[in-house]
């Protein structure tokens, strides 16, 4: 007999195990983000849910490992590592690239059954919608230009030639994998979709992230924030407070 506990693993990262909680949230970073982004996220809601950080291969203590730089695969060993938990009612919570991650995670799950009861979208496109835009091209100063345009990453990185050196390859990989992504329209879920957007994000309008509505059959809702693409870290507050909504519901 296997006896599967909820420790931190290669892949999924417990920052507050919550071994008597009732709920699961799993986190999926954006574009050459990490696990530890969802720190803030994890002590907010442990232990009464337990709060899984998806840790992405390239990045941290994963920096040695290859990116993959394929948004499917990576939802296939995300499912697998999933599928391998004790199951609780869960929700996913995906920003940027994230979201895309999550939505295919929670597309296999559902065929095995083991589907999230809410799926939680932000700052991103809806799947069906064209992501290439090029930024995996571009030199190295041209990806640097894109992460201040987003104003989501610490400038003390940018000003960091090291950390950005071993940086870079996650970034670009994880742009790369985004935007070669595609799928259908007709391709959805069961379960309900929350998107969460900021008025002013530069690479998503309020318009591309309704289009979500297409990719669910169950019930749609829709939160814009105050912001850019990283609106998320403004307003931690408010977004907390619609995760806890999301799961108050699983």
């Amino acid at each position: 007999m296997v006896t599967i506990t909820e420790n931190t693993t290669t892949w999924l990262r417990r920052y507050h195990p919550a071994p008597r909680s009732t709920r699961r949230l799993v986190c999926f970073p954006h574009a050459g983000g990490s696990a530890s982004f969802f720190h803030p996220v994890s002590a907010r809601f442990a232990p009464a849910v337990d709060v899984v950080a998806v840790q992405y291969p390239g990045r941290q203590d994963r920096r040695h490992e290859p990116c993959v730089e394929d948004i499917r695969l990576l939802a296939d060993l995300i499912a697998e590592e999933l599928r391998a938990q004790p199951a609780k009612p869960t929700a996913f919570f995906g920003h940027s690239m994230g979201a895309a991650v999550a939505f295919e995670t929670a597309w296999r799950l559902e065929r095995a059954d083991h589907g999230p009861a809410v799926l939680l979208a932000s700052g991103s496109r809806a799947p069906s919608l064209p992501r290439d835009d090029g930024v995996h091209d571009l030199d190295d100063d041209g990806v640097l230009a894109e992460l201040r345009r987003l104003e989501g990453t610490h400038e003390a990185l940018l000003a960091d030639e090291d950390l950005l050196r071993m940086a870079l390859p996650a970034i670009r990989g994880d742009y790369r994998a985004i935007e070669s992504y595609s799928t259908t329209a007709d391709r959805g879920l069961s379960c309900p979709i929350t998107v969460l957007v900021g008025d002013r994000d530069p690479n998503v309008s309020l318009a591309e992230a309704a289009r979500w509505r297409e990719h669910t059959t169950g019930e749609f809702r829709q939160h814009v924030f105050p912001g850019g693409h990283f609106y998320l870290v403004e307003h931690a507050a408010e977004v907390g407070d619609r995760i806890g909504d999301a799961l108050a519901e699983c």
